[in-house]
């Protein structure tokens, strides 16, 4: 579209590199999601987990948050993760309105069973750019998204 579009040189530059980050964005998510098929575990399933590893325990609404999932997308997410028994949730002694989340046993060995190939694809994914491209790349998309979040 932009190639064919005949605006402004701004709105023609903003409307490629728009296509490319979302062509780029949707291969990276097919790539993704059909490695972790395979693993037997969803996107976000793996996005829960691996924050309870790497974070530890929190609330559900932290968690909503760190995860950017709506509070009923995260109820439904997690009521699935607890009946698998990945993970638990309980109410928080300080504040009972506060519902703490927590990596059970068995989400602990899913998880560290699934996290190394998961860094594996996802280095060989990204392999395509050099150490500084993928510098570069983060910090412009971080830029973005910060810049999105706050309009």
């Amino acid at each position: 579209m932009p190639a064919r579009y005949k605006g402004s040189a701004r709105e023609v530059r903003a409307l490629d590199t728009f296509v490319k980050l979302t062509r780029a964005t949707e291969t990276l998510g097919a790539r993704l999601q059909r490695h972790l098929a395979s693993l037997e575990i969803t996107p976000p399933q793996l996005a829960v987990l691996e924050a309870l590893l790497h974070v530890g325990p929190m609330s559900q609404s932290e968690l909503g948050r760190k995860l950017l999932r709506s509070n009923p997308n995260m109820t439904a997410l997690l009521d699935n993760l607890e009946r698998s028994k990945w993970i638990q949730r309980e109410r928080s002694p300080e504040d009972r309105r506060v519902v703490v989340v927590s990596l059970t046993p068995e989400g602990r060995r899913v998880i560290e069973r699934v996290f190394p190939a998961h860094a594996a694809h996802v280095t060989a994914l990204m392999g395509a750019l050099s150490a500084e491209e993928q510098e570069t790349l983060g910090e412009l998309c971080k830029k973005l998204g910060l810049s999105l979040s706050e309009g």
